[in-house]
């Protein structure tokens, strides 16, 4: 049987069993306890979760529109590979959304969320120390939402988001292989550094830098990973 975690069902995600199965699988696949191509099956997963195959069938689905697991008729269910041409696809929307808002940022940017900014890095800070993956992964993507929730564009994020799937695995892979994580922290000081300073061109070029890390070793990750990969 395939190893998947479980999760409480006393608070239900956002309702229903089937929205929490359907985040929580994709949770482990993002965060690769679910590898590329493992295989998963409405039995196991129904009964690792307690639940019916009904929720588990309806979250298989969801999981394909958006290219995290791969239904094959006669054949069965697994995480899909990593797509390369969908992370640079991803990286190029992102990196054109991300460089517009944190010039937004310069301009306007309340001083509450500047505050959570401040927090975040100083969490960042302490995790570069402790070299937790999963942790660091976790600020990084709320630095980046802040920016978009003080600019008044989480429609955009969520946009984002329903593309980030490839790139974000590759983004996880690197972090669990890159001992190096000073630069990342240090990129989204200096970030934050210029919206405070409201220098438009100074946050624009350390974002193109930062986002350009997400893709700079996929190479390096496809020839280290080449079962992760298509």
């Amino acid at each position: 049987m395939i190893e998947i975690k479980t999760i409480e069902f006393a608070r239900p995600l956002a309702g229903s069993a089937g929205n929490a199965v359907y985040a929580e699988l994709k949770r482990q696949i993002v965060n690769l306890e679910l590898p590329p191509g493992t295989p998963l099956s409405e039995k196991e997963v129904s009964v690792a979760f307690n639940v019916s195959r009904t929720p588990v069938r309806e979250s298989f689905v969801r999981l394909a529109q958006e290219d995290l697991v791969l239904v094959l008729p006669q054949r069965g269910t697994r995480v899909s590979l990593i797509d390369p041409e969908m992370v640079l696809e991803a990286q190029f929307m992102r990196e054109q959304l991300e460089r517009a808002v944190v010039r937004l940022a310069c301009r306007d940017f309340p001083e509450d969320l500047l505050a959570e900014l401040n927090r975040n890095l100083a969490l960042q800070k302490e995790c570069v120390q402790r070299h937790d993956t999963r942790r660091m992964f976790e600020l990084d993507e709320a630095f980046h939402r802040i920016l978009f929730e003080g600019c008044r564009k989480l429609g955009t994020w969520s946009v984002i988001q329903q593309m980030n799937a490839n790139l974000n695995r590759s983004r996880i892979l690197w972090l669990s292989t890159d001992p190096q994580w000073t630069p990342l922290y240090e990129q989204h000081r200096d970030m934050y550094e210029a919206i405070v300073r409201r220098d438009e061109a100074k946050a624009d070029r350390i974002m193109q830098e930062h986002l350009s890390l997400s893709i700079a070793n996929l190479p390096v990750l496809q020839k280290k990973f080449p079962n992760y990969f298509k």
